[in-house]
Protein backbone atom coordinates (compact mmCIF):
# COMPACT_ATOMS: atom_id res chain seq x y z
CA UNK A 1 0.00 0.00 0.00
CA UNK A 2 2.92 2.36 0.72
CA UNK A 3 3.78 2.29 -2.98
CA UNK A 4 0.54 4.18 -3.70
CA UNK A 5 1.05 6.81 -0.99
CA UNK A 6 4.22 8.96 -1.11
CA UNK A 7 6.24 9.17 2.11
CA UNK A 8 6.51 12.98 2.06
CA UNK A 9 3.77 13.96 -0.37
CA UNK A 10 -0.03 14.11 -0.51
CA UNK A 11 -2.73 12.24 -2.42
CA UNK A 12 -5.57 14.56 -3.35
CA UNK A 13 -8.81 13.88 -5.21
CA UNK A 14 -10.88 16.47 -7.05
CA UNK A 15 -14.51 15.37 -7.27
CA UNK A 16 -16.43 17.17 -10.00
CA UNK A 17 -20.13 16.46 -10.48
CA UNK A 18 -21.12 16.02 -14.13
CA UNK A 19 -23.78 18.42 -15.53
CA UNK A 20 -24.83 18.83 -11.92
CA UNK A 21 -28.12 20.75 -12.15
CA UNK A 22 -29.34 18.69 -15.08
CA UNK A 23 -28.24 15.45 -13.42
CA UNK A 24 -30.10 16.35 -10.22
CA UNK A 25 -33.28 16.96 -12.22
CA UNK A 26 -32.85 13.59 -13.94
CA UNK A 27 -32.36 11.86 -10.60
CA UNK A 28 -35.52 13.54 -9.31
CA UNK A 29 -37.50 12.67 -12.46
CA UNK A 30 -36.04 9.59 -14.21
CA UNK A 31 -38.29 10.18 -17.25
CA UNK A 32 -35.85 12.97 -18.21
CA UNK A 33 -32.92 10.58 -18.54
CA UNK A 34 -31.53 10.20 -22.03
CA UNK A 35 -33.23 13.39 -23.23
CA UNK A 36 -31.71 16.76 -24.18
CA UNK A 37 -32.25 18.85 -21.03
CA UNK A 38 -31.12 22.36 -20.21
CA UNK A 39 -31.37 24.41 -17.04
CA UNK A 40 -31.87 28.08 -17.89
CA UNK A 41 -33.25 31.33 -16.53
CA UNK A 42 -36.68 32.73 -17.33
CA UNK A 43 -36.72 33.89 -20.98
CA UNK A 44 -39.57 36.31 -20.18
CA UNK A 45 -37.17 38.14 -17.88
CA UNK A 46 -34.36 37.91 -20.45
CA UNK A 47 -32.36 35.59 -18.24
CA UNK A 48 -32.60 32.91 -20.90
CA UNK A 49 -28.99 31.77 -20.64
CA UNK A 50 -28.09 28.08 -20.43
CA UNK A 51 -26.77 27.41 -16.92
CA UNK A 52 -25.97 23.77 -17.60
CA UNK A 53 -27.23 21.04 -19.89
CA UNK A 54 -27.22 17.27 -20.23
CA UNK A 55 -24.68 15.46 -22.37
CA UNK A 56 -27.51 14.60 -24.77
CA UNK A 57 -28.06 18.33 -25.30
CA UNK A 58 -24.33 18.91 -25.72
CA UNK A 59 -24.28 16.46 -28.59
CA UNK A 60 -26.36 19.03 -30.53
CA UNK A 61 -23.84 21.77 -29.78
CA UNK A 62 -25.70 23.28 -26.82
CA UNK A 63 -23.26 24.87 -24.37
CA UNK A 64 -23.24 26.60 -21.00
CA UNK A 65 -23.82 30.41 -21.21
CA UNK A 66 -25.42 30.02 -24.67
CA UNK A 67 -28.57 32.16 -25.17
CA UNK A 68 -31.72 30.08 -24.98
CA UNK A 69 -32.90 31.06 -28.46
CA UNK A 70 -29.65 29.81 -29.97
CA UNK A 71 -29.84 26.53 -28.04
CA UNK A 72 -33.41 25.93 -29.24
CA UNK A 73 -32.29 26.57 -32.79
CA UNK A 74 -29.61 23.87 -32.47
CA UNK A 75 -31.91 21.46 -30.63
CA UNK A 76 -35.64 22.06 -31.26
CA UNK A 77 -36.60 19.26 -28.84
CA UNK A 78 -34.57 20.75 -26.00
CA UNK A 79 -36.37 20.46 -22.64
CA UNK A 80 -36.02 23.70 -20.65
CA UNK A 81 -36.28 23.81 -16.86
CA UNK A 82 -35.72 26.73 -14.49
CA UNK A 83 -33.26 26.17 -11.61
CA UNK A 84 -34.43 24.58 -8.38
CA UNK A 85 -31.72 25.65 -5.96
CA UNK A 86 -33.21 23.98 -2.89
CA UNK A 87 -33.00 20.69 -4.75
CA UNK A 88 -29.40 21.35 -5.83
CA UNK A 89 -28.29 22.38 -2.36
CA UNK A 90 -29.77 19.20 -0.89
CA UNK A 91 -27.92 17.06 -3.46
CA UNK A 92 -24.70 18.99 -2.83
CA UNK A 93 -24.95 18.41 0.90
CA UNK A 94 -25.47 14.70 0.26
CA UNK A 95 -22.39 14.59 -1.95
CA UNK A 96 -20.14 16.29 0.63
CA UNK A 97 -21.52 14.06 3.39
CA UNK A 98 -20.33 11.07 1.36
CA UNK A 99 -16.86 12.58 0.83
CA UNK A 100 -16.45 13.13 4.58
CA UNK A 101 -16.89 9.40 5.12
CA UNK A 102 -13.49 8.91 3.48
CA UNK A 103 -11.51 11.75 5.07
CA UNK A 104 -12.01 14.71 7.39
CA UNK A 105 -9.96 16.84 4.97
CA UNK A 106 -12.71 17.87 2.55
CA UNK A 107 -12.72 21.33 0.96
CA UNK A 108 -15.84 22.44 -0.94
CA UNK A 109 -15.01 24.92 -3.70
CA UNK A 110 -18.47 25.23 -5.24
CA UNK A 111 -21.88 23.61 -5.02
CA UNK A 112 -20.78 20.76 -7.32
CA UNK A 113 -17.06 20.23 -6.74
CA UNK A 114 -14.57 19.78 -3.95
CA UNK A 115 -11.17 18.44 -2.92
CA UNK A 116 -10.50 15.55 -0.56
CA UNK A 117 -7.08 14.71 0.88
CA UNK A 118 -6.89 10.92 1.30
CA UNK A 119 -3.21 10.72 2.29
CA UNK A 120 -4.13 9.29 5.70
CA UNK A 121 -6.89 7.02 4.39
CA UNK A 122 -4.64 4.14 3.36
CA UNK A 123 -6.70 1.61 5.32
CA UNK A 124 -9.54 2.22 2.83
CA UNK A 125 -7.52 1.05 -0.15
CA UNK A 126 -5.46 2.45 -2.99
CA UNK A 127 -6.27 5.95 -4.35
CA UNK A 128 -7.99 4.42 -7.38
CA UNK A 129 -10.01 2.05 -5.16
CA UNK A 130 -11.09 4.96 -2.96
CA UNK A 131 -12.02 7.10 -5.99
CA UNK A 132 -13.99 4.21 -7.47
CA UNK A 133 -15.81 3.68 -4.18
CA UNK A 134 -16.69 7.38 -3.88
CA UNK A 135 -17.93 7.50 -7.47
CA UNK A 136 -20.03 4.35 -7.02
CA UNK A 137 -21.49 5.53 -3.71
CA UNK A 138 -22.51 8.92 -5.11
CA UNK A 139 -24.11 7.17 -8.07
CA UNK A 140 -25.85 4.56 -5.90
CA UNK A 141 -27.13 6.86 -3.15
CA UNK A 142 -27.82 10.06 -5.09
CA UNK A 143 -28.10 8.72 -8.66
CA UNK A 144 -25.60 11.37 -9.75
CA UNK A 145 -22.52 10.98 -12.00
CA UNK A 146 -19.14 12.51 -11.18
CA UNK A 147 -15.60 12.58 -12.48
CA UNK A 148 -12.60 12.31 -10.17
CA UNK A 149 -9.00 13.42 -10.62
CA UNK A 150 -6.20 11.83 -8.55
CA UNK A 151 -2.95 13.75 -8.13
CA UNK A 152 -0.28 14.92 -5.66
CA UNK A 153 -1.74 18.44 -5.48
CA UNK A 154 -4.94 20.42 -6.02
CA UNK A 155 -4.06 21.91 -9.40
CA UNK A 156 -3.18 18.58 -10.99
CA UNK A 157 -6.21 16.90 -9.38
CA UNK A 158 -8.56 19.49 -10.88
CA UNK A 159 -6.84 19.20 -14.24
CA UNK A 160 -7.20 15.41 -14.12
CA UNK A 161 -10.92 15.47 -13.27
CA UNK A 162 -11.58 17.38 -16.50
CA UNK A 163 -9.82 14.82 -18.68
CA UNK A 164 -12.55 12.19 -18.72
CA UNK A 165 -16.24 13.08 -18.47
CA UNK A 166 -18.74 11.82 -17.55
CA UNK A 167 -17.97 9.20 -14.88
CA UNK A 168 -14.22 9.25 -15.41
CA UNK A 169 -11.36 8.57 -13.00
CA UNK A 170 -7.99 9.97 -14.06
CA UNK A 171 -4.57 9.80 -12.41
CA UNK A 172 -2.16 12.67 -13.16
CA UNK A 173 1.35 12.44 -11.73
CA UNK A 174 4.13 14.99 -12.05
CA UNK A 175 5.99 12.67 -14.39
CA UNK A 176 2.94 12.76 -16.71
CA UNK A 177 3.09 16.56 -17.14
CA UNK A 178 5.35 16.74 -20.24
CA UNK A 179 3.14 14.33 -22.17
CA UNK A 180 -0.33 15.27 -20.93
CA UNK A 181 -0.25 18.90 -19.81
CA UNK A 182 2.45 20.71 -21.75
CA UNK A 183 1.03 20.10 -25.27
CA UNK A 184 -2.27 21.83 -24.32
CA UNK A 185 -2.99 25.44 -25.35
CA UNK A 186 -2.36 27.67 -22.34
CA UNK A 187 -6.00 28.82 -22.30
CA UNK A 188 -7.02 25.26 -21.33
CA UNK A 189 -5.05 25.52 -18.10
CA UNK A 190 -7.07 26.26 -14.97
CA UNK A 191 -6.50 29.85 -13.91
CA UNK A 192 -5.91 31.17 -17.43
CA UNK A 193 -8.78 33.09 -19.01
CA UNK A 194 -9.11 34.60 -22.48
CA UNK A 195 -7.57 37.94 -21.52
CA UNK A 196 -4.63 36.33 -19.75
CA UNK A 197 -4.07 33.96 -22.67
CA UNK A 198 -4.02 36.94 -25.05
CA UNK A 199 -1.43 38.71 -22.91
CA UNK A 200 0.71 35.58 -22.74
CA UNK A 201 0.51 35.18 -26.50
CA UNK A 202 2.10 38.63 -26.77
CA UNK A 203 5.29 37.28 -25.20
CA UNK A 204 5.26 34.05 -27.20
CA UNK A 205 3.56 31.83 -24.60
CA UNK A 206 0.93 29.73 -26.39
CA UNK A 207 1.19 26.27 -24.81
CA UNK A 208 1.50 25.07 -21.24
CA UNK A 209 5.07 24.05 -22.04
CA UNK A 210 5.84 27.60 -23.15
CA UNK A 211 4.49 28.82 -19.81
CA UNK A 212 6.52 26.25 -17.88
CA UNK A 213 9.72 27.62 -19.45
CA UNK A 214 8.72 31.30 -19.60
CA UNK A 215 10.98 34.06 -18.29
CA UNK A 216 10.18 34.99 -14.68
CA UNK A 217 10.86 38.69 -15.15
CA UNK A 218 8.62 38.88 -18.21
CA UNK A 219 5.81 37.01 -16.47
CA UNK A 220 5.93 39.17 -13.36
CA UNK A 221 6.01 42.33 -15.44
CA UNK A 222 3.03 41.14 -17.47
CA UNK A 223 0.82 39.50 -14.82
CA UNK A 224 2.38 40.35 -11.47
CA UNK A 225 2.83 37.62 -8.87
CA UNK A 226 0.03 35.63 -10.53
CA UNK A 227 2.29 35.11 -13.54
CA UNK A 228 4.85 33.28 -11.40
CA UNK A 229 2.10 31.22 -9.77
CA UNK A 230 0.81 30.15 -13.17
CA UNK A 231 4.33 29.09 -14.17
CA UNK A 232 4.59 26.99 -11.01
CA UNK A 233 1.33 25.25 -11.87
CA UNK A 234 2.47 24.64 -15.45
CA UNK A 235 5.39 22.79 -13.86
CA UNK A 236 3.02 20.81 -11.66
CA UNK A 237 3.74 22.74 -8.46
CA UNK A 238 0.90 23.67 -6.10
CA UNK A 239 1.49 23.88 -2.34
CA UNK A 240 -2.07 24.79 -1.33
CA UNK A 241 -3.43 22.39 1.31
CA UNK A 242 -6.93 20.98 1.34
CA UNK A 243 -8.58 23.35 3.82
CA UNK A 244 -12.00 22.36 5.26
CA UNK A 245 -12.29 25.79 6.93
CA UNK A 246 -12.12 27.68 3.63
CA UNK A 247 -15.93 27.73 3.50
CA UNK A 248 -15.76 30.45 6.15
CA UNK A 249 -13.54 32.69 4.01
CA UNK A 250 -15.20 35.51 2.09
CA UNK A 251 -13.46 37.95 -0.23
CA UNK A 252 -16.58 39.82 -1.24
CA UNK A 253 -20.36 39.73 -0.95
CA UNK A 254 -22.53 40.95 -3.80
CA UNK A 255 -25.67 40.53 -5.84
CA UNK A 256 -26.62 41.52 -9.35
CA UNK A 257 -29.85 41.34 -11.30
CA UNK A 258 -30.86 41.60 -14.94
CA UNK A 259 -33.71 44.07 -15.34
CA UNK A 260 -36.99 42.97 -17.00
CA UNK A 261 -36.25 45.46 -19.79
CA UNK A 262 -33.67 48.10 -20.67
CA UNK A 263 -34.55 51.30 -18.86
CA UNK A 264 -33.43 54.87 -18.30
CA UNK A 265 -35.98 55.48 -15.54
CA UNK A 266 -33.84 56.83 -12.72
CA UNK A 267 -36.34 56.04 -9.98
CA UNK A 268 -36.62 52.42 -11.10
CA UNK A 269 -32.83 52.07 -11.28
CA UNK A 270 -32.27 53.56 -7.83
CA UNK A 271 -35.05 51.39 -6.43
CA UNK A 272 -33.31 48.32 -7.86
CA UNK A 273 -30.05 49.41 -6.25
CA UNK A 274 -31.83 49.73 -2.90
CA UNK A 275 -33.22 46.20 -3.23
CA UNK A 276 -29.78 44.82 -4.07
CA UNK A 277 -28.28 46.67 -1.09
CA UNK A 278 -30.92 45.16 1.17
CA UNK A 279 -29.98 41.64 0.04
CA UNK A 280 -26.24 42.29 0.33
CA UNK A 281 -26.74 43.76 3.79
CA UNK A 282 -28.70 40.69 4.91
CA UNK A 283 -25.90 38.39 3.75
CA UNK A 284 -23.20 40.53 5.40
CA UNK A 285 -25.11 40.29 8.68
CA UNK A 286 -25.56 36.56 8.18
CA UNK A 287 -21.80 36.12 7.77
CA UNK A 288 -21.08 38.60 10.57
CA UNK A 289 -18.73 40.65 8.39
CA UNK A 290 -18.40 44.26 7.30
CA UNK A 291 -16.69 45.80 4.27
CA UNK A 292 -14.60 48.84 3.52
CA UNK A 293 -15.12 49.03 -0.25
CA UNK A 294 -18.44 49.43 -2.08
CA UNK A 295 -18.64 48.60 -5.79
CA UNK A 296 -21.37 49.23 -8.36
CA UNK A 297 -21.70 47.37 -11.68
CA UNK A 298 -23.64 48.81 -14.62
CA UNK A 299 -24.26 46.95 -17.89
CA UNK A 300 -25.98 48.84 -20.69
CA UNK A 301 -28.14 47.59 -23.56
CA UNK A 302 -25.02 47.15 -25.70
CA UNK A 303 -23.68 44.73 -23.02
CA UNK A 304 -20.87 47.12 -22.16
CA UNK A 305 -20.07 46.73 -18.48
CA UNK A 306 -18.41 49.17 -16.13
CA UNK A 307 -17.53 48.64 -12.45
CA UNK A 308 -16.69 51.52 -10.13
CA UNK A 309 -15.81 51.37 -6.45
CA UNK A 310 -14.82 53.56 -3.55
CA UNK A 311 -13.21 53.07 -0.17
CA UNK A 312 -15.30 54.13 2.82
CA UNK A 313 -13.99 55.49 6.09
CA UNK A 314 -16.22 53.42 8.33
CA UNK A 315 -16.85 49.70 7.61
CA UNK A 316 -20.36 49.18 6.23
CA UNK A 317 -22.97 46.50 6.79
CA UNK A 318 -26.35 48.23 7.02
CA UNK A 319 -28.62 48.64 4.02
CA UNK A 320 -28.91 52.42 4.50
CA UNK A 321 -25.13 52.94 4.36
CA UNK A 322 -24.76 50.65 1.36
CA UNK A 323 -27.57 52.40 -0.50
CA UNK A 324 -25.99 55.79 0.18
CA UNK A 325 -22.64 54.83 -1.35
CA UNK A 326 -24.09 52.67 -4.15
CA UNK A 327 -26.51 55.41 -5.24
CA UNK A 328 -23.70 57.95 -5.14
CA UNK A 329 -21.48 55.76 -7.33
CA UNK A 330 -24.31 55.06 -9.76
CA UNK A 331 -25.27 58.72 -10.21
CA UNK A 332 -21.63 59.69 -10.71
CA UNK A 333 -20.83 57.06 -13.33
CA UNK A 334 -24.11 56.34 -15.17
CA UNK A 335 -23.98 58.02 -18.58
CA UNK A 336 -27.74 57.96 -19.13
CA UNK A 337 -27.80 54.99 -21.54
CA UNK A 338 -30.50 52.32 -21.05
CA UNK A 339 -29.41 49.91 -18.31
CA UNK A 340 -29.71 46.14 -18.68
CA UNK A 341 -28.09 44.89 -15.46
CA UNK A 342 -27.14 46.31 -12.07
CA UNK A 343 -24.93 44.89 -9.34
CA UNK A 344 -23.75 45.90 -5.88
CA UNK A 345 -20.75 44.31 -4.14
CA UNK A 346 -19.00 44.92 -0.83
CA UNK A 347 -15.28 44.09 -0.79
CA UNK A 348 -12.33 44.07 1.61
CA UNK A 349 -14.30 42.21 4.26
CA UNK A 350 -13.49 42.11 7.96
CA UNK A 351 -14.90 40.14 10.85
CA UNK A 352 -17.38 42.46 12.50
CA UNK A 353 -15.69 42.08 15.88
CA UNK A 354 -12.32 43.06 14.42
CA UNK A 355 -13.52 46.15 12.56
CA UNK A 356 -12.70 49.50 14.13
CA UNK A 357 -14.96 52.40 13.26
CA UNK A 358 -13.21 55.70 12.63
CA UNK A 359 -15.70 58.04 14.20
CA UNK A 360 -16.19 61.46 12.67
CA UNK A 361 -17.84 64.45 14.29
CA UNK A 362 -21.28 63.44 12.97
CA UNK A 363 -21.23 59.83 14.14
CA UNK A 364 -19.56 60.50 17.50
CA UNK A 365 -22.68 61.69 19.28
CA UNK A 366 -24.73 58.72 18.01
CA UNK A 367 -22.08 56.23 19.09
CA UNK A 368 -21.56 57.92 22.46
CA UNK A 369 -25.19 57.20 23.36
CA UNK A 370 -24.48 53.48 22.89
CA UNK A 371 -21.52 53.51 25.29
CA UNK A 372 -23.46 52.20 28.34
CA UNK A 373 -24.65 49.25 26.23
CA UNK A 374 -21.09 48.57 25.06
CA UNK A 375 -19.91 48.56 28.68
CA UNK A 376 -22.50 45.94 29.63
CA UNK A 377 -21.65 43.79 26.60
CA UNK A 378 -17.96 44.03 27.40
CA UNK A 379 -18.49 42.93 31.00
CA UNK A 380 -20.63 39.95 29.93
CA UNK A 381 -18.17 38.89 27.24
CA UNK A 382 -15.25 39.18 29.65
CA UNK A 383 -17.04 36.93 32.14
CA UNK A 384 -18.64 34.39 29.80
CA UNK A 385 -16.54 34.59 26.63
CA UNK A 386 -16.39 36.70 23.46
CA UNK A 387 -19.20 34.86 21.67
CA UNK A 388 -21.51 34.58 24.67
CA UNK A 389 -23.48 37.68 23.66
CA UNK A 390 -23.41 39.88 20.59
CA UNK A 391 -25.45 42.61 19.01
CA UNK A 392 -27.74 40.81 16.58
CA UNK A 393 -27.21 37.16 15.63
CA UNK A 394 -23.91 35.52 14.78
CA UNK A 395 -23.77 34.89 11.06
CA UNK A 396 -22.70 31.28 11.10
CA UNK A 397 -25.72 30.29 13.21
CA UNK A 398 -28.33 31.91 11.03
CA UNK A 399 -30.36 30.23 8.35
CA UNK A 400 -28.81 30.67 4.88
CA UNK A 401 -30.29 33.33 2.64
CA UNK A 402 -30.74 32.42 -1.01
CA UNK A 403 -31.63 34.92 -3.71
CA UNK A 404 -33.12 34.53 -7.14
CA UNK A 405 -30.71 37.22 -8.31
CA UNK A 406 -27.18 36.25 -9.12
CA UNK A 407 -24.81 36.08 -6.17
CA UNK A 408 -21.65 37.71 -7.49
CA UNK A 409 -19.38 35.93 -5.04
CA UNK A 410 -19.37 32.18 -4.50
CA UNK A 411 -22.03 31.60 -1.88
CA UNK A 412 -20.98 28.73 0.40
CA UNK A 413 -23.91 29.32 2.74
CA UNK A 414 -25.55 26.08 1.53
CA UNK A 415 -22.75 24.17 3.25
CA UNK A 416 -23.47 25.63 6.67
CA UNK A 417 -26.93 24.75 7.88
Amino acid sequence: MNAFYPKNGRVILHVDMNSFYASVEMAYDPSLKGKPLAIAGNPKERKGIIVTCSYEARSFGVKTTMPLWEAKKLCPDLIIMTPNFDRYRSASKGMFDILRQYSHLVEPVSIDEGYIDITDSQELGTPIEIASSIQAQIKSQLDLPCSIGIAPNKFLAKTASDMKKPMGITVLRKRDIPARLWPLPVIEMHGVGAKTAEKLKGIGVETCKDLAYANDIQLKSLLGINGLRLKEKANGEDKRPVDPDSIYDYKSVGNSTTLPRDTTNQNDLLSTIDKLCSKVSARLKQKDVVGTTVQIMIRDKFRKTITRSRKVENPVMNKEDLSHYARELFMKHWNGDPVRLLGVTVQDLLEKGEATEQLDIFSYEKEAKKEPLYDVLSQLQEKFGKDSITKGVKGKDKKPIHDKERDTSFNKDFLRE
